[in-house]
């Protein structure tokens, strides 16, 4: 799960919440629902924790190492407006994440087209 990485990755790092929470500009007791998924981090909190655990965004959603998708995929995956919400992607199958990033690309590669 998304929560047993982040504090995996925390704790390898030997940071405290309040570190991890000051990297990301925002309170410690914000940062500690992420750990307990009672809130989601959008697309840019996300970007800080990747680059600060030197993992990919993909890695810190669906726990797949060998994956290194466009952040510009993520961004439109995570965008409330778009209808595709990061709860419903922390717990998909990975068989389902590798569908919607290939369906992202046939749309992007579609758009070039026109």
């Amino acid at each position: 799960m998304f929560s047993d990485r982040l504090k995996k990755l925390r704790s390898n790092k030997k940071m405290s919440q309040q570190e991890v929470a000051n990297y990301l500009g925002i309170t410690r007791q914000a940062y500690g629902k992420y750990e307990k998924e009672n809130a989601q981090p959008d697309f840019d909190s996300l970007k800080k924790l990747s680059c600060l655990f030197e993992v990919s965004i993909d890695y810190l959603i669906t726990g797949n190492e060998n994956t290194h998708s466009p952040d510009e995929m993520w961004k439109e995956f995570l965008n409330p407006k778009t209808q595709i919400f990061f709860k419903d992607l922390k717990d998909a199958p990975e068989e389902k994440i590798e569908e919607l990033i290939r369906f992202w690309e046939f749309i992007k590669e579609r758009d070039k087209k026109k």
